[in-house]
Protein backbone atom coordinates (compact mmCIF):
# COMPACT_ATOMS: atom_id res chain seq x y z
CA UNK A 1 0.00 0.00 0.00
CA UNK A 2 1.31 3.80 -0.60
CA UNK A 3 -0.47 6.17 1.75
CA UNK A 4 0.63 9.96 0.12
CA UNK A 5 0.57 12.89 2.86
CA UNK A 6 -0.35 15.86 0.76
CA UNK A 7 -0.95 19.31 1.53
CA UNK A 8 0.37 23.06 0.82
CA UNK A 9 4.17 23.51 2.11
CA UNK A 10 4.26 23.91 5.58
CA UNK A 11 1.22 21.69 6.48
CA UNK A 12 3.63 19.08 8.04
CA UNK A 13 4.24 16.69 5.18
CA UNK A 14 7.65 15.70 6.00
CA UNK A 15 7.32 15.37 9.67
CA UNK A 16 4.20 13.67 9.65
CA UNK A 17 4.57 11.45 6.79
CA UNK A 18 7.86 10.06 8.38
CA UNK A 19 6.24 10.18 11.77
CA UNK A 20 3.55 7.90 10.20
CA UNK A 21 5.94 5.94 8.48
CA UNK A 22 7.98 5.18 11.29
CA UNK A 23 5.08 4.27 13.44
CA UNK A 24 4.15 1.90 10.50
CA UNK A 25 7.52 0.55 10.02
CA UNK A 26 6.96 1.36 6.13
CA UNK A 27 9.43 2.96 4.27
CA UNK A 28 8.94 6.82 3.58
CA UNK A 29 9.99 9.09 0.48
CA UNK A 30 9.94 13.30 0.83
CA UNK A 31 8.70 13.84 -3.04
CA UNK A 32 11.01 17.10 -2.06
CA UNK A 33 14.21 15.23 -2.28
CA UNK A 34 13.70 14.28 -5.90
CA UNK A 35 13.20 17.84 -7.04
CA UNK A 36 15.62 18.58 -9.58
CA UNK A 37 18.16 21.47 -8.74
CA UNK A 38 16.70 24.31 -10.68
CA UNK A 39 13.59 23.23 -9.39
CA UNK A 40 15.07 24.15 -6.16
CA UNK A 41 16.78 27.01 -6.91
CA UNK A 42 13.56 28.50 -8.68
CA UNK A 43 11.41 28.11 -5.38
CA UNK A 44 14.43 29.39 -3.69
CA UNK A 45 14.46 32.61 -5.77
CA UNK A 46 10.27 32.99 -4.33
CA UNK A 47 9.52 32.13 -8.42
CA UNK A 48 6.59 28.86 -8.38
CA UNK A 49 7.05 26.28 -10.39
CA UNK A 50 4.85 25.89 -13.73
CA UNK A 51 3.28 22.44 -14.56
CA UNK A 52 6.07 21.95 -17.15
CA UNK A 53 8.94 22.13 -14.03
CA UNK A 54 7.20 19.74 -12.35
CA UNK A 55 6.03 17.60 -15.37
CA UNK A 56 9.65 15.41 -15.15
CA UNK A 57 9.41 15.11 -10.67
CA UNK A 58 5.90 14.27 -10.99
CA UNK A 59 7.56 11.32 -13.71
CA UNK A 60 10.22 9.87 -10.90
CA UNK A 61 7.43 9.97 -8.15
CA UNK A 62 4.81 7.75 -9.97
CA UNK A 63 8.18 5.42 -11.00
CA UNK A 64 8.75 5.44 -7.14
CA UNK A 65 5.10 4.70 -6.46
CA UNK A 66 5.14 1.84 -9.28
CA UNK A 67 8.31 0.15 -7.73
CA UNK A 68 6.86 -0.27 -4.20
CA UNK A 69 3.36 -1.14 -5.46
CA UNK A 70 4.96 -4.24 -8.00
CA UNK A 71 7.29 -5.16 -5.22
CA UNK A 72 5.27 -5.17 -2.28
CA UNK A 73 6.63 -2.78 -0.52
CA UNK A 74 4.47 -0.08 2.00
CA UNK A 75 5.43 2.96 1.42
CA UNK A 76 4.55 6.49 2.84
CA UNK A 77 5.24 9.59 0.29
CA UNK A 78 5.14 13.19 1.19
CA UNK A 79 3.96 15.28 -1.61
CA UNK A 80 2.02 18.49 -1.88
CA UNK A 81 0.02 17.38 -4.98
CA UNK A 82 -1.78 20.64 -5.33
CA UNK A 83 -3.97 20.15 -8.67
CA UNK A 84 -6.41 17.39 -9.06
CA UNK A 85 -4.39 16.70 -12.47
CA UNK A 86 -0.96 16.11 -10.55
CA UNK A 87 -3.15 13.31 -8.09
CA UNK A 88 -4.29 12.11 -11.67
CA UNK A 89 -0.87 11.96 -12.89
CA UNK A 90 0.93 10.14 -10.02
CA UNK A 91 -2.28 7.71 -9.63
CA UNK A 92 -0.71 4.19 -9.87
CA UNK A 93 -3.08 1.75 -8.46
CA UNK A 94 -6.78 3.62 -6.77
CA UNK A 95 -6.92 0.28 -4.87
CA UNK A 96 -3.45 0.19 -3.18
CA UNK A 97 -3.22 3.73 -2.75
CA UNK A 98 -5.04 6.10 0.27
CA UNK A 99 -4.52 9.98 0.36
CA UNK A 100 -4.40 11.70 3.19
CA UNK A 101 -4.86 15.69 2.68
CA UNK A 102 -3.56 18.01 5.39
CA UNK A 103 -4.21 21.20 6.04
CA UNK A 104 -4.82 24.03 8.62
CA UNK A 105 -5.72 27.89 8.56
CA UNK A 106 -3.54 30.17 6.65
CA UNK A 107 -2.23 31.95 9.67
CA UNK A 108 -0.89 29.05 11.36
CA UNK A 109 0.95 27.79 8.32
CA UNK A 110 2.08 31.36 7.35
CA UNK A 111 3.90 31.37 11.46
CA UNK A 112 4.99 27.63 10.60
CA UNK A 113 6.97 28.61 7.33
CA UNK A 114 8.29 31.54 8.89
CA UNK A 115 9.80 29.81 12.02
CA UNK A 116 11.22 27.01 9.36
CA UNK A 117 14.95 26.83 9.39
CA UNK A 118 17.11 25.18 5.62
CA UNK A 119 14.26 24.67 3.74
CA UNK A 120 14.16 25.78 -0.17
CA UNK A 121 10.60 26.97 -0.32
CA UNK A 122 9.87 30.31 1.04
CA UNK A 123 6.87 31.70 2.79
CA UNK A 124 6.15 33.84 0.21
CA UNK A 125 5.12 31.09 -2.20
CA UNK A 126 2.43 30.16 0.40
CA UNK A 127 -0.30 32.53 -1.14
CA UNK A 128 1.03 30.94 -5.09
CA UNK A 129 0.49 27.10 -3.61
CA UNK A 130 -2.94 28.37 -1.85
CA UNK A 131 -4.01 29.54 -4.70
CA UNK A 132 -2.96 26.86 -6.75
CA UNK A 133 -4.88 24.18 -4.12
CA UNK A 134 -7.70 22.40 -5.31
CA UNK A 135 -8.73 20.39 -2.54
CA UNK A 136 -9.36 16.50 -2.54
CA UNK A 137 -12.55 15.57 -2.62
CA UNK A 138 -11.60 11.35 -2.26
CA UNK A 139 -8.96 11.90 0.90
CA UNK A 140 -9.26 11.77 4.24
CA UNK A 141 -9.06 15.66 5.38
CA UNK A 142 -6.35 16.10 8.48
CA UNK A 143 -6.34 19.21 10.46
CA UNK A 144 -3.00 19.50 11.20
CA UNK A 145 -3.02 22.53 13.65
CA UNK A 146 -2.31 19.87 16.82
CA UNK A 147 0.88 18.25 17.66
CA UNK A 148 2.30 15.77 14.58
CA UNK A 149 1.64 12.93 16.55
CA UNK A 150 -1.96 13.18 17.50
CA UNK A 151 -2.32 14.37 13.87
CA UNK A 152 -0.62 10.62 12.62
CA UNK A 153 -3.08 9.11 15.25
CA UNK A 154 -5.92 10.57 13.30
CA UNK A 155 -4.72 9.43 10.25
CA UNK A 156 -4.07 5.68 11.82
CA UNK A 157 -7.80 5.56 12.93
CA UNK A 158 -8.94 7.62 9.74
CA UNK A 159 -7.04 5.13 7.26
CA UNK A 160 -7.90 2.00 9.66
CA UNK A 161 -4.22 0.73 9.87
CA UNK A 162 -2.61 -0.19 12.95
CA UNK A 163 0.93 0.96 14.07
CA UNK A 164 3.61 -1.88 13.49
CA UNK A 165 6.84 -2.43 15.30
CA UNK A 166 8.78 1.01 15.36
CA UNK A 167 11.93 1.00 12.91
CA UNK A 168 15.48 1.24 14.37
Amino acid sequence: MVVIVMGVSGTGKSTVGRALADRLGWSFVDADDLHSPENRQKMAAGTPLTDADRQPWLVLLRARMEKALTHGEDLVLAFSALKSAYRDRLSVDRERERWVYLHAPADVIQSRLRQRVGHFMPPVLLASQLGTLEPPEDALSVDVTPPPDVVVGRILDGLGLKAGAPRT
